[in-house]
């Protein structure tokens, strides 16, 4: 997040203070178009969690509109089992390109837990869990329809347990307003939302309402039961077939503790049509209640009946009147060609001429005859009339769409260029597949399978190649003075991970900041490679500087491998040569912070004694008696 990031890697230009109030702190998740990090309001002094939009994705005004209706949708809502969301902005991003690319920022509530996929995967969730999980899923839900709002993407990852069983609904990235009737699922040919949980409107691209989110919370509820989702399969595509297509299994049949009454309530949770559902999250919550105490649910009126459709009706003949077989196949649409002889003569109970008679029938039975004859050439005509109008179409009618079509050529496009070039094309949205590579810059795409060129069916299956960068990468000459936030973001950014950090004394890197590393700087290491950390104490180690001269003690203590400032007070000593250092304010071996003084005793030649009496003087009395004895 700093601007100290590896060169190449675009990051907000700031000094990891947002608005002049947020304080960024260590990376805490990251998902499918921003990194989530822990911040601090300095000026509420609050926990904070701040979401980035990935810089990878910062040019795409697709995902710079998903990403700020997230803010937009949650920023009315206020509900306890809703990730509140505190602040917006975006910040300029420092890349040395000469395009100006902005990383939007949300600021939300900090939710201290687990999301529901980790508790899934740990197998930690109980069916009575599972239940007040969904419980409050369903109020989240509640509360947000009412507000207009639908989420879109109600799956395990979006969706926290705070520390006190709380549940928290976040990640409004794809919500759209109930009201908007162009809000289908369909972006670039491509379904968006998580394949296991898609309802099946959503699969098909259509209109989506607050039953569309009905369904994917019966999803969540169906794997915190089962441990698996109620679809799976090798491929999205193959989910969103079963959604749209086939039953889903009971949950009874993957855990034995599957009460009949939660089976009836998921059975109506993941009905096909929207209309046999619960049609809003009140009625299903209801219902889930029920279905603790044991009660079963109601059948539905209506949802499994067949629907009768009216058979068309025959105007009935009077009995007097006599018709013949072929006639009646006619009158109920049947074909006049390929009929038995019989069929073209009168039925039973009524009056046939043998085979050579000459006797004729009464006027008004020839007249009867007679009309019987039009109608029957009329209806032959039209006949014929109608196929000559359908041969005409047939051979007229333009040729069929083409089935395939050959891949293009994606190499070096960003990973959405790619998608959207392809899709461009008429195939399916390609399935994503990292790879390392050492000629192709991380984030680009490397090619496709099936290769460009390759003449593909438009429903087939295609794998898109993106570059993560090289294999090998060689441990950045710039982490040295970063802070360890810092340095482990940069490594995370090359595809490293951060290891353990020690601390060692250094007389010029501030307390907390990058020594060195190990493996050492510079050092070529594969992706994925653990690098420990070397921090500085914000110490130095004094040196032993007794019995040398008060000259070499300053010269040490300067050296920049000490960096320390030098005091002297000087002693008289009449053992010590004068100038010699014979004691220090710290001891030898001991640690003291950064640029700290040290006092030095130095030993100085002793003050003269003052003069004896004269010699002389002493002697002269002496020599006066001397003189008086002689």
């Amino acid at each position: 997040m700093s601007a100290d990031f590896l060169k190449g890697h675009p990051t907000l230009n700031t000094d990891r203070i947002l608005n002049g109030r947020y304080e960024v702190g260590e990376l805490i998740g990251r998902g499918g178009m921003a990194d989530v990090y822990l911040g601090r309001d300095s000026r509420l002094g609050r926990s904070v969690a701040i979401k980035v939009l990935r810089p990878d994705l910062a040019r795409d005004p697709l995902f710079q509109s998903r990403f700020r209706r997230e803010a937009q949708a949650v920023a009315g809502l206020n509900h306890p089992s809703i990730v509140s969301v505190y602040d917006t902005g975006d910040q300029e991003a420092a890349d040395g390109s000469h395009d100006e690319v902005r990383l939007p920022f949300i600021v939300m509530e900090y939710v201290s837990g687990r999301t529901l996929r980790d508790l899934i995967k740990a197998g930690e969730i109980s069916i009575d869990a599972a239940v007040d999980y969904t419980l409050g899923v369903l109020a989240a839900l509640e509360y947000s329809h009412r507000s207009g709002i639908v989420h879109r993407d109600i799956k395990p990852a979006n969706v926290m347990v705070a520390a006190d069983g709380r549940v928290k609904v976040m990640d409004f990235g794809i919500a759209r307003a109930i009201a908007d009737s162009a809000a289908t699922m369909t972006q670039t040919q491509a379904v968006i939302g998580t394949a296991q949980y898609l309802s099946p409107e959503q699969a098909r691209g259509e209109t989506v309402d607050a039953r569309s989110d009905l369904y994917s919370a019966a999803c969540l509820f169906f794997e915190m039961l089962a441990g698996r989702p109620p679809f799976v399969g090798d491929s999205p595509v193959s989910v969103a077939y079963q959604h749209v297509r086939e039953q889903p299994p009971k949950a009874s049949s993957f855990n034995r503790e599957v009460s009949p009454a939660l089976d009836s309530v998921l059975e109506r949770g993941l009905a096909k049509n929207r209309e046999q559902r619960y049609q809003n999250a009140h009625a299903f919550s209801e219902a889930l209640q029920a279905a603790r105490r044991g009660e079963l649910e109601p059948e539905q009126t209506g949802a499994t009946e067949a629907i009768q459709m009216p058979k068309a009706s025959v105007q009935p003949w009077p009995d007097e009147e006599p018709r013949t077989r072929a006639m009646a196949r006619v009158m109920e649409g049947g074909p006049l060609t390929s009929m038995p002889a019989e069929d073209l003569q009168e039925d039973e109970g009524h009056s046939r001429l043998p085979v050579g008679t000459n006797q004729e029938r009464d006027p008004r039975q020839k007249k009867r005859r007679r009309a019987w004859i039009i109608t029957l050439f009329l209806a032959l005509a039209l006949l014929l009339a109608a196929g000559g109008i359908f041969a005409y179409n047939l051979a007229n009618q333009p040729p069929p769409p083409p089935v395939s079509g050959s891949i293009p050529n994606v190499e070096n496009m960003t990973q959405t260029e790619a998608i959207n070039t392809i899709t461009a094309e008429g195939f399916r949205a390609p399935v994503i597949e990292p790879q390392y590579s050492d000629t192709v810059e991380s984030g680009l795409a490397i090619g496709t399978s099936p290769t460009a060129g390759t003449d593909t069916l438009f429903d087939a299956d295609i794998t898109l190649f993106v570059s993560q960068g090289p294999s090998a990468v060689a441990i950045p000459e710039t982490l040295p003075g970063m802070s360890e936030a810092q340095a482990r973001d940069v490594l995370r950014l090359m595809g490293l991970q951060g290891g353990n950090t020690v601390t060692a004394n250094s007389p010029v890197v501030p307390e907390g900041r990058v020594i060195e590393t190990t493996p050492s700087i510079g050092t070529s290491v594969q992706v994925g490679s653990t690098v420990d950390l070397v921090l500085s104490s914000g110490k130095v180690t004094v040196p032993n500087l007794r019995d040398v001269s008060i000259e070499e003690a300053r010269a040490y203590l300067a050296d920049p491998a000490y960096g320390l400032e030098v005091a002297v007070e000087e002693v008289e000593n009449s053992v010590v040569k004068p100038g010699t250092v014979i004691d220090q304010s710290a001891l030898p071996g001991s640690d003291v912070p950064q640029g700290s003084t040290i006092t030095l005793t130095v030993a100085k030649e002793p003050a003269s004694p003052s003069p004896s009496a004269s010699p002389s003087s002493s002697s002269s009395p002496s020599s006066s008696g001397n003189r008086r004895d002689d």
